[in-house]
């Protein structure tokens, strides 16, 4: 496994991380085996949020791993608040009890990086600076980062905050490349010239922030896997070349090509099959060449200008 300095270095984490959005109706000893093949292909870094499955997830990852005595000190536990029924809620009364909630669910102390889930445009940020501050000196939260959030947004928090955000965590793959196509298209009267998230890898670049791609296999918006679909054969044509050049599986090419990405992005995957995610670790260990990377973005529908 492949392991990348997350933010401002204080955490060394796997390049691929294990989503956990999808566990809550897993049985346990299910999931007990995820977290082991994971932990055996080298991954350290799983993702919460208190919406997945209710809660329920927290509480599976829980209950999965409480039979491994030190386990808790050799992962990263991360979660996410303030996305709740119909509305975003930056209050810092929702932020404590939801940070709260989260510790009882997950049967810990402390909670290794907490992100705020989608950015609330009601948000007071003086009052989110109070309740990182509560957090972090009580010793409930040690580091903090957003999700989904622009570069303007990300500047007008952290002038209130104590603490350094170290994430963001953005939806991100072969098919989704918002954050890039207008980098390569500046100064032209074409569509992927527009720059909806204000050059928002750049940004995090220079401010030492790690991108964390969020759905590696969707395109659109929940619309779907792109690997296999018959909608894309160009692409899964071109994936399909390249694994077999490179000796890995077709599943494990489309986190590659994330990872070569000098950003060092880390990819959250969410599958919740241990041999699918074997294989998609098989990506750690190959390194596209920057003519398959570009192969690769044009198959998918791009065009270089």
């Amino acid at each position: 496994m492949r392991y990348i300095n997350i933010g401002n270095g204080e955490i060394k984490a796997s390049a691929i991380a294990l989503g956990c959005m999808r566990i809550a109706d897993k049985p346990v000893k299910e999931v007990a085996e995820l977290i082991n093949t994971a932990l055996e292909e080298g991954i350290n870094f799983f993702d919460h949020a208190d919406i997945y499955g209710g809660g329920k997830s927290e509480e599976v990852f829980a209950e999965a791993i409480s039979k491994k005595a030190d386990i808790r000190e050799k992962i990263i536990i991360q979660t996410k608040c303030g996305i709740r029924h119909g509305y975003y809620d930056f209050s810092k009364e929702h932020i404590l009890k939801s940070v709260d909630g989260s510790l009882k669910r997950l049967k810990t102390d402390y909670i290794d990086v907490l992100l705020l889930h989608r950015p609330d445009t009601l948000m007071e940020p003086e009052e989110v600076a109070e309740a990182f501050s509560i957090l972090h000196s009580s010793g409930k939260v040690r580091n903090f980062g957003v999700s989904n959030f622009n570069s303007m947004q990300i500047e007008l928090l952290s002038k209130y905050l104590n603490q350094k955000l170290i994430i963001n965590q953005l939806q991100f793959s072969i098919m989704h490349t918002g954050m890039i196509d207008s980098g390569f298209n500046v100064n032209m009267k074409v569509d992927q010239s527009i720059d909806r998230d204000g050059s928002v890898l750049e940004y995090c670049r220079l401010k030492n922030i790690t991108i964390q791609a969020w759905s590696p296999f969707q395109y659109g918006f929940f619309e779907g896997t792109f690997l296999g679909n018959e909608k894309f054969k160009e692409l899964n044509d071109k994936i399909d070349e390249i694994a077999a050049k490179k000796g890995v599986p077709t599943i494990a090419i489309p986190i590659a090509w994330i990872l070569r990405h000098p950003a060092k992005i880390q990819a959250i995957v969410g599958t919740t099959n241990s041999a699918r995610l074997k294989d998609i670790c098989k990506a750690s260990e190959i390194e596209l060449t920057r003519e398959e990377w570009y192969e690769l973005y044009r198959a998918a529908g791009n065009k270089l200008p």
